[in-house]
């Protein structure tokens, strides 16, 4: 959800000068999410390929039902912790350093977003917890809310709550676990949905921008945050359109409280309604503003999915779904709008003082790079396993290989949400106003009902029957 991302300038020109060549290979956190990924998906199947895991460094707390058995559980993988507690912690320095951030200052406030992603994954674990919805996802959100918007803490604590980092790096890994087949299968539903829910939202909230008054800037960069992923969208739009210094706070406040309220609202309503778990993580994928908002609401909402409840399908499905709808079909529009808005903006919104026409190679200098790292670790993993057997695939695959990229997932999402939490105050959506917020609202109700039209009405089907 991008707390951390710098909002460009009001007069900075759009070029393609930005991205800043080849350096932008160590000096962009997209692609240290990429290679930090890939490294650990290579090294998972180095392991594998010699008859091991990295199961033992991917440790997490199992199901516990009494205080007794935690004990127990914590005390034998003590060291497993630490262990894992030091890589995590080295990795993301490493490449947090390079991209400019001070290692002493990421470090002191890792080890507290460690120690609490560490309690929350605990607690997520106690057999009750599917029992009163406590999934990891939702309780770090909630944690870091309240801690956020009632003591706070120091901003020297606040160098690791890397919200975009976390998450783009859980999706890279998220596509080791996702297999190409799948891609192929659903990708072009999915690309079709997003497409034509992305651009209805965006001409809404434009249009009724416009139509209260609003500058085309602040309009288009309004459209980009509901329409395609949220913060990353309208921070890279509005450097396309020259956006005033206000317009993008304006717009990720609206996109950080909508998306909050969509991580509680859509799994609610999709389990009093009843939809299987692919069908209810497609139209979250279609509903929500932000990648880690809505790997909360998929996975909450997965974690409901069983005899239990009622709820057909698996939790793998949610995310699949999710992940197809949302990273395969809708993020992929950021480049297309940033460029197609940067051409408008400049023939016909800056007549005067424009310095040239826009570079064609501004669309993959948007273009979210994590996309590529997703595709990239599914290719793999496919490749690897091309040829195994079903039944050989959940015998040795899945929990050697698998599983413990799976575990590392998680984690990086735990990171994650709880960071958005963290970083979310309350009293920051005030300077929102009325009508950019009206303007949002109406895009929000074309992403909701829209989005369930075709989840559940018109491609049902798919989504239900995804990967069985």
């Amino acid at each position: 959800m991008g707390g951390d991302a710098a909002i460009p300038a009001a007069t900075e020109p759009v070029s393609s000068k930005h991205g800043g060549g080849w350096n932008e290979l160590w000096r962009k956190e997209d692609w240290w999410a990429v290679w930090v990924g890939l490294a650990t998906v290579l090294i998972a199947y180095a392991a594998f390929a010699q008859g091991t895991s990295i199961g033992w460094i991917a440790a997490a707390p199992a199901k516990w039902s009494t205080l007794d058995q935690l004990r127990a559980q914590l005390a034998a993988d003590a060291v497993r912790y630490a262990v894992q507690f030091v890589a995590f912690a080295a990795v993301f320095t490493i490449a947090l350093a390079v991209i400019g951030l001070r290692p002493g200052a990421f470090l002191a406030s890792f080890v507290l977003v460690y120690l609490l992603s560490f309690a929350i994954f605990t607690l997520g674990a106690w057999d009750k917890a599917q029992t009163y919805n406590l999934e990891p996802p939702l309780i770090a959100l909630f944690v870091g809310l309240v801690i956020a918007n009632t003591t706070g803490l120091p901003a020297a604590l606040s160098a690791a709550f890397r919200v975009e980092f976390y998450v783009k790096l859980g999706i890279v890994l998220l596509g080791a676990t996702l297999p190409f087949t799948l891609i192929l299968w659903a990708g072009p539903v999915a690309i079709l949905q997003a497409s034509i829910v992305s651009i209805l939202t965006f001409l809404v909230i434009f249009f009724v921008a416009r139509r209260l008054g609003l500058d085309h800037r602040l309009a288009a960069t309004l459209g980009a945050g509901g329409a395609v992923c949220g913060v990353s969208a309208a921070i890279a739009v509005a450097g396309a359109v020259r956006a005033r210094k206000e317009d993008p706070p304006i717009a990720i406040t609206l996109v950080v409280l909508w998306a909050i309220v969509l991580i509680f609202l859509l799994p609610l309503v999709s389990r009093a309604l009843g939809l299987p778990a692919g069908v209810g993580g497609a139209w979250i994928g279609t509903s929500e503003f932000a990648d880690a908002a809505g790997f909360a609401a998929a996975q909450a909402y997965g974690g409901l999915a069983g005899p239990a409840t009622g709820i057909a399908g698996t939790a793998d499905q949610a995310v699949w779904a999710y992940t197809l709808i949302k990273v395969v079909g809708r993020d992929v529009w950021i480049g297309i709008w940033a460029l197609v808005l940067s051409i408008i903006s400049v023939t016909y919104w800056e007549r005067e003082g424009t310095t040239g026409p826009v570079e064609v190679g501004q669309i993959w200098w948007r273009f979210p790079k994590f996309v590529v790292g997703f595709l990239i670790a599914s290719l793999l993993v496919t490749a690897v396993t091309r040829g195994i057997s079903f039944g050989d695939y959940n015998a040795r695959v899945k929990p050697a290989l698998i599983a413990p990229i799976t575990s590392l997932r998680i984690w990086a999402f735990t990171f994650s949400f709880l960071s958005i939490g963290l970083t979310t105050r309350f009293r920051d959506f005030a300077p929102a106003g009325g009508r950019p917020a009206i303007a949002f609202t109406a895009g929000v109700a074309v992403n909701l009902i829209v989005g369930f039209v075709m989840s559940v009405l018109v491609f049902g089907t798919y989504w239900a029957e995804l990967a069985k």
